[in-house]
Order: structure tokens, then C-alpha cells, then sequence
């Protein structure tokens, strides 16, 4: 991954811990990273596990704030 990509995931990473409150630690990072290549859908699950919430019990409301975000915030190229 180079320095650009890593900044641009950072700043991903910053907003998801501003916008929505889960601010993840370097695994649960590692683990969206991975995820993102499956799709949004699957990154924003990575998010919910690497944060410890249950998704299913969640709202539809806070999944939609996370998807919101990662998609907004999303590294191009």
C-alpha cells in the first residue's frame, strides 16, 4: 500500500470515527481495508465486527450513517 493510499484510508478512518463515533484501532482498519475490495457492503460489516456491534441487531439508521460515510469518504484509484 503506498504512502498516498495509506493517507486516504486515514482520512476515511477519520471521518468514520467524527461522523459516526466508531473509531477503530489499526486491526479493525487492517480489516476494512481487506474487506473494501467485496464491495461496501462487506466493508461496512468489517466495521461493525472490527467495533464489537452486533450488524443484525443494529439500526437501519447507523448502518446507513456507516455506508454513508465510507462511501463519501471512499479512496479514489
Amino acid at each position: 500500500m503506498t504512502d498516498a493510499s495509506e493517507a486516504a484510508h486515514a482520512d476515511m478512518f477519520a471521518a468514520l470515527c467524527r461522523e459516526v463515533g466508531f473509531c477503530l484501532h489499526p486491526k479493525g482498519e487492517k480489516r476494512v481495508r481487506e474487506a473494501l475490495p467485496n464491495g461496501l457492503d462487506a466493508a461496512v460489516r468489517a466495521v461493525f465486527d472490527a467495533e464489537g456491534v452486533d450488524f443484525a441487531s443494529s439500526t437501519g439508521d447507523l448502518r446507513r450513517a456507516v455506508r454513508d460515510c465510507l462511501k463519501a469518504h471512499l479512496p479514489q484509484g
